[in-house]
C-alpha cells in the first residue's frame, strides 16, 4: 500500500479509528499461567485496552500514516476540520481505558494516572522559621 503524507479526510481517520479498535479486541495478549493443582500450563487471554501510541502504531503498520501528531494539535488550524474527530478517539480511548479500570479489566491505577484520576494531597510542614510546602 503506498504511504500517504496524510488521511484524506476526517471520515477516514475514524475509519482507520474503528479498524484499529476492531484489530485490538479481536487480538487479546495472551498471559502465561499454571491452573490446578498440578499446575496444568495454559494462557489467559487479556483484553488490550486503547491507546493514542497503538493508534498510531497501527496506521503507521498499515502504511497509511507515519505520524498522527499534527491532527491531534491541530497545528497552524490547518488540521481544524479533524478536530471533532479527534476528539472522539480521544474520548473513545479514554472512556476504554476508565471503564476497563473500573470494573478491573485493565490495572486500575496505571488508568488513573494515564487519565490524570489520581487524587493530589497538600502537606505543610513547619519547621522553626521555615515554611516547607509540598505536593504529593
Amino acid at each position: 500500500m503506498a504511504k500517504h503524507k496524510y488521511i484524506e479526510t476526517p471520515a477516514k481517520l475514524w475509519e482507520y479509528f474503528i479498524q484499529y479498535k476492531n484489530h485490538v479486541k479481536a487480538n487479546p495478549r495472551k498471559k502465561h499461567v499454571f491452573v490446578g493443582k498440578d499446575g496444568a500450563s495454559e494462557y489467559e487471554k487479556l483484553e488490550v485496552p486503547l491507546t493514542i501510541e497503538g493508534f498510531e502504531m497501527y496506521c503507521f503498520d498499515n502504511g497509511w500514516i507515519t505520524d498522527l501528531g499534527d491532527y491531534f494539535k491541530d497545528k497552524d488550524g490547518r488540521y481544524s476540520e479533524y478536530a471533532p474527530i479527534c476528539s472522539r478517539i480521544k474520548k473513545s480511548i479514554r472512556a476504554d481505558q476508565i471503564e476497563g479500570g473500573l470494573v478491573g479489566q485493565y490495572n486500575s491505577s496505571i488508568t488513573q494516572r494515564l487519565n490524570g484520576l489520581t487524587d493530589k494531597t497538600e502537606a505543610t510542614l513547619e519547621v522553626k522559621d521555615y515554611k516547607v510546602s509540598l505536593k504529593l
